[in-house]
């Protein structure tokens, strides 16, 4: 039984409220309708070059040879059900997982720690959502990364370490339709961000896309002190701009090149410049653990 080691972007599209429906309409009318949404799903996937594995109830799992492909043929589902609800349809929703890396491709299955990673982002996700994983969104251009945002840390089922999640952001109103060939931004607008505490720095770019602050080990910057929540805060690459979002009991405080301060509770900032962050002390003479950052351009 031949089987064959390639990476591929696994993705899951799980017809949400599917039960309800069977309850209002009926289970034959009900049926149709799952039926005709799946395929749709498995149209989408083949527009997209992707190829369906199998059905599992009203559940489609496919596969695309890259992570763009996997990432433009999930807006394109989303899209196709809401403009079907628009149209009088019953109302339906889908939610998506994906993840992109390697498996096993043995008859016309796959297998391995990538399909397990992409059934986890499927169970994350809420009806309208995309939901994958870091490692996806490294492998998106710069313009797709752009429309994906981190918004939580999970755990995944035979893994040491928690996974960063992010949202792949496909509505109109939400942030501009990613085009099927997006043009990346030239180097020169490509911005950075520079974090050190003491004499250990970390970098952003859209590369890395996102790093965490807090005092428990698995964050990036590990701030040991009383005040401090084990995932305190997380800062982001959006759109060429860095953002820092405060998760914490205590808030995050920044002061800027001008002296300004500014207190996080539960909220976000963009930052700018140079400046310095404190993770649930307010600023004084004898705060402790500053995070200096520095902005380029």
């Amino acid at each position: 039984m031949p089987q064959t080691a390639r990476s591929l972007a696994i993705l899951f599209a799980d017809i949400s409220g599917s039960t309800r429906l069977y309850e209002t309409l009926g289970d034959a009318q009900a049926r149709q309708r799952v039926a005709e949404c799946l395929a749709l799903l498995t149209a989408e996937v083949h527009r997209h070059q992707g190829t369906v594995v199998k059905t599992i109830g009203d559940e489609v799992m496919s596969t695309f040879p890259t992570a763009t492909a996997a990432v433009q043929a999930a807006c394109a589902m989303q899209e196709a059900v809401t403009a079907q609800a628009a149209h009088g349809q019953a109302s339906l929703a889908i939610r998506v997982g994906l993840h992109y890396g390697p498996v096993l491709v043995e008859e016309g299955d796959v297998f391995g720690d990538a399909v397990n990673v992409a059934a986890r982002m499927v169970g994350l996700a809420k009806a309208n959502q995309i939901i994958t994983t870091a490692q996806t969104v490294a492998a998106l251009p710069a313009a797709l990364r752009s429309a994906t945002r981190c918004i939580d840390r999970a755990p995944v089922k035979g893994k040491q370490e928690e996974l960063d999640i992010y949202e792949v952001i496909w509505r109109e109103d939400d942030l501009t339709r990613m085009e099927a060939s997006p043009v990346s931004p030239p180097p020169s607008v490509q911005a950075r961000l520079w974090l050190r505490v003491g004499d250990r720095e970390v970098e952003l770019h859209a590369a890395r896309p996102s790093v965490t602050l807090g005092r428990g080990q698995q964050n990036d910057l590990v701030i040991q002190d009383e005040y401090t929540s084990r995932l305190h805060a997380r800062i982001e690459y959006r759109r060429h701009k860095f953002v820092l979002l405060d998760q914490s009991t205590n808030g995050t405080f920044v002061r800027t090149a001008d002296g300004k301060v500014t207190t996080l509770r539960r909220e976000e900032m963009t930052l700018q410049g140079t400046g310095v962050i404190s993770l649930g002390r307010a600023f004084s003479e004898e705060t402790p653990h500053l995070i200096h950052f520095r902005c380029e351009p």
